[in-house]
């Protein structure tokens, strides 16, 4: 019997949950516009508002929340119109926020890749800080990030792709939101927002925030997908605790390993060996895994989040991330670290 592949690149996105895909059929056979006044209209209207009220509820904010297609455009939105003079971004977000903050003032991070005390020019700023790194897992301490920009007169962005569902929203007065990284349909995301006034409107839909036809079958994809939680979470912190081990006695590198991570993230470095070797093995194997970002691993570029925490180039192009889902068990982590020990004992013979 062939052996069947083995997908561990849950980061970059996860599958479709079973709650998700019937609440999408099932909006599917009654479509219609939620701005359109007549009574299907209005029908759509009610599920969607409901929708927002759901994923409100499930993640315990109360503030406003817009839809959107995804985590990038909730990211933009914010850095472009966020009633802040100035932008500063930690060195270690994600690309969409580098793309969106061209010409912002780069917050460093310390070896741990955690972000440091605020200088007192961000006093008054927007400041965009992920609550998890997408490449590493490191979890940012957003709380008392929080507690500072506000004591500032600030305004905080928490890219929360990754941890939403997963841990609780941090404090933040801009949170970005993907769908597909929680078991929800790709395509749609959401901003929550403390405050509206803080946020320049743009006309349209949405509250006047964001133009478009609301995508009514994805949101209640979206809301399914929330409300369908990540009981599975604390068993993923065992897995990651099993991989992270059987790598290290193999005389790999846990990147940032001392440091609280998010359970399902976990990147390492074989090294001698490339990461784009490491990849076609792994594939070769029937195991998807990543190099770093799904959004950047397919260039030549070395990881910006590895540089940033004061990573050498050599050896931040020998780093793969690992990325772990719920249905993710015991049998596919030894399967993964077999197969790493096997790539990596190649790699040492050749070199010897």
């Amino acid at each position: 019997m062939t052996t069947p592949r083995l997908y561990l690149d849950h980061a970059a996105t996860t599958p479709l949950c079973p709650a998700a895909r019937v609440a999408m059929a099932q909006a599917l056979d009654r479509w219609a516009n939620p701005s359109s006044p007549h009574a299907e209209g209005r029908a759509a209207r009610a599920a969607l508002e409901d929708a927002r009220a759901r994923i409100g509820r499930a993640l315990g904010h109360d503030g406003a929340i817009i839809f959107t297609s995804g985590a990038t455009e909730a990211i933009e939105i914010v850095l472009r119109r966020a009633k802040a003079e100035r932008r500063f971004v930690s060195a270690v977000e994600h690309d969409a926020v580098r793309r969106a903050a061209s010409g912002a003032t780069v917050l460093p991070v310390a070896s741990d890749g955690l972000a440091g005390a605020l200088p007192e020019a961000a006093r008054g700023a927007l400041v965009a800080v992920q609550a998890v790194n997408n490449e590493t897992g490191v979890i940012q301490p957003l709380d008392s990030l929080a507690a500072e920009v506000r004591a500032g007169g600030g305004l905080l962005l928490a890219d929360c792709a990754q941890s939403a569902g997963k841990m609780a929203l941090p404090d933040a007065d801009f949170i970005a939101l993907s769908a597909h990284k929680l078991g929800g349909p790709p395509g749609i995301g959401a901003l929550l927002i403390r405050d509206l006034s803080t946020l320049a409107p743009s006309g349209g839909q949405e509250q006047g925030y964001r133009g478009g036809t609301e995508n009514l079958p994805a949101v209640l994809g979206f809301a399914a997908a929330i409300e369908a939680g990540a009981g599975w979470i604390d068993r993923a912190a065992g897995l990651r605790a099993r991989l992270d081990a059987a790598i290290a006695a193999a005389g790999g590198t846990v990147v940032a390993g001392t440091r609280e991570r998010l359970p399902t993230i976990a990147s390492y470095r074989m090294p001698g060996v490339a990461a784009t070797a490491q990849l076609i093995r792994f594939d070769m194997a029937g195991i998807a895994v990543s190099a770093g970002s799904a959004c950047s691993s397919g260039s030549l570029k070395p990881s910006h989040v590895l540089a940033a925490m004061g990573w050498e180039e050599e050896a931040a192009r020998e780093v793969v991330r690992i990325s772990f889902g719920r249905d993710t068990s015991e049998a596919d982590i030894d399967r993964v670290a077999a197969e790493w020990q096997a790539i990596a004992r190649s790699a040492r013979a050749r070199a010897a």
